[in-house]
């Protein structure tokens, strides 16, 4: 009697998780949290957002009237992104997180990581992706050179190809016949890098002292 066996499961369902500015000092406390629960963090980096990209990152609460709050405190210092990947990962997370607001967490969900490092409704201490599709959106915007499943095929490809690769590329390879440089392939792999219309500004602020130094 031949036994099948059940075919292996690969999990690659991911989440975007941000540790926000007012708790980047409990880095490595979340993190150890994170990783005894059964995920895996893919991709992880420290940055600094200016209002502008936060509010193209939040662009769904435009309007709202915490809006102009939710910017100016997501841009007020550094941040830790992290992609995580586990079995039912964007639920998983957000029941980690528990409740928004900071303080209601603390009254129904008295071990969640907001409840026990957040501080109210805004300073909530962390974000977690409240869908699938929003995980892709938000991991795209903060990892723009993320490889995602599933790859785009057909029409969808091509499109994609033609709205974001194409113009980047022409725009690329019209100033490497420009340049002539001597090493053209790792010239223009420099160029792409630079010139990725995705990637995030990071910003660094250098005291006075520190550019003397």
């Amino acid at each position: 009697m031949e036994v099948l066996m059940p075919e292996p499961q690969i999990y690659v369902e991911r989440t975007l998780a941000i540790i926000k500015p007012d708790v980047i000092a409990k880095e490595e406390e979340i993190e150890d949290v994170i990783l005894r629960s059964g995920f895996r963090i893919l991709q992880k980096r420290k940055l600094q957002l200016s209002p502008e990209q936060c509010s193209n990152f939040y662009a769904e609460q435009f309007g709202k009237m915490f809006f102009p709050n939710l910017t100016a405190y997501m841009s007020s210092g550094p941040i830790v992104a992290m992609v995580l990947a586990r079995n039912c990962a964007v639920s998983y997370w957000k029941e980690m997180l528990g409740p928004s607001n900071s303080l209601r967490a603390r009254i129904t969900h008295p071990h969640s990581l907001r409840a026990l490092y957040g501080t109210d409704e805004l300073r909530n201490g962390l974000h977690g992706s409240v869908s699938t599709s929003s995980a892709e959106k938000e991991i795209r915007f903060i990892f723009p050179e993320a490889i995602l499943e599933p790859l785009p095929t057909g029409q969808r490809a091509r499109d994609y190809l033609n709205l974001y690769v194409k113009p980047t590329l022409l725009a690329g390879l019209t100033a490497l016949c420009k340049e002539k440089p001597a090493e053209p392939m790792i010239w223009l792999a420099d160029w792409l890098i630079e010139h990725n219309p995705n990637k995030p500004k990071l910003q660094y602020h250098v005291s006075q002292q520190e550019h003397q130094q």
